[in-house]
């Protein structure tokens, strides 16, 4: 959304684009408020269904979303934004992944609906290009794209870089991919009724056991 908003202001170059800029990202925070307090109920909204609980009409809400998958994408990246954010401040790939548990999971759990409506576009595109519905190619751009991970391991993970193999630093990536990340809550809620802090501390746990694994296989531990 401020990707959107500092667009917007960059169209304006008079008092009546201003104007129109202004009411438009209105209209662009109370669709995205709308869709938050709506997945966070549990309800997955089409289009049409968001446009009538933000009172706005369908064809203002499809100008901005033209599908549930341009929906969920914005509501993610709006969701993470301040998990975007964080930087590395710690020396060790051990400090710095408990550290990017720590400072994100609140805010994961905070927007548990909008990850969940993320995994449930991304299993549908699945079935669809499974089912030949959707072709790679030729609908790349309708395709939700999931990814916002992996900067944020990479920066875990950079403390080892230059001392472990390249196949034990992708490996120890893809390891953290697992532990960072809304699968979690499937596993972890839905299938052990876990609360909160049972989830904080297994994702620690597990964390701090990738990384003595990584060190261990490389020698790095007496």
């Amino acid at each position: 959304m401020r990707n959107d908003l500092q667009n917007e202001k960059k169209v304006a170059s008079n008092e009546g684009q201003s104007t129109l800029t202004r009411a438009r990202a209105r209209t662009l925070n109370k669709l995205i408020s709308t869709a938050l307090e709506m997945l966070e109920q549990g309800w997955f909204p089409s289009i049409t269904e968001l446009a009538h609980a933000a009172g706005v009409s369908r064809a203002t809400a499809y100008r901005y979303f033209p599908t549930q998958s341009a929906l969920v994408s914005t509501i993610v990246d709006e969701s993470l934004g301040p998990i975007q954010e964080w930087r590395p401040q710690q020396d060790t790939v051990s400090e710095r992944i408990s550290a990017l548990l720590s400072f994100a999971y609140p805010q994961m759990e905070k927007h548990e609906g909008a990850l969940r409506a993320a995994l449930r576009v991304s299993l549908q595109q699945w079935a669809d290009l499974r089912a030949r519905r959707l072709d790679k190619e030729v609908d790349k751009e309708k395709l939700f794209v999931r990814g916002n991970r992996k900067r944020l391991v990479e920066m875990a993970a950079e403390p080892l870089k230059n001392q472990i193999a390249e196949a034990d630093l992708n490996r120890m990536k893809h390891a953290f991919s697992l532990i960072y990340g809304s699968e979690v809550f499937l596993v972890f809620k839905d299938i052990w009724n876990l609360e909160s802090d049972q989830i904080q501390d297994i994702v620690q746990w597990m964390g701090k056991a990738i990384v003595r694994q990584v060190e261990e296989d490389a020698g790095l531990k007496n």
